[in-house]
């Protein structure tokens, strides 16, 4: 279960994404930089959760995975919400 919910909200996260790229515009460039932005952050919080995973939950990859979702998502929100200028 945790599995799954890990990658739904790695789907969400780049979807926060690819609807940043589109309110800029949507030009091919702005897809480009927003899905290599998703890549980058998966690497940076897929290596920092990683770390936190050996250290603490050795033997539950699905709690990494999760934890690398909800970062993403979080993250894919954060890009979406500054783009769209809510709030």
């Amino acid at each position: 279960m945790w599995i799954w919910l890990g990658a739904i909200l790695l789907v969400l996260g780049l979807l926060g994404h690819v609807f940043a790229a589109r309110a800029i515009g949507g030009s091919r460039i702005a897809y480009t930089h927003h899905v290599f932005g998703f890549f980058l952050g998966l690497v940076v919080f897929g290596a920092v959760a990683a770390a936190l995973g050996w250290r603490f939950w050795r033997r539950r990859p699905d709690i990494t995975l999760l934890v690398v979702g909800v970062a993403q998502a979080l993250f894919g929100l954060a890009v979406y919400i500054e783009r769209f200028h809510i709030g």
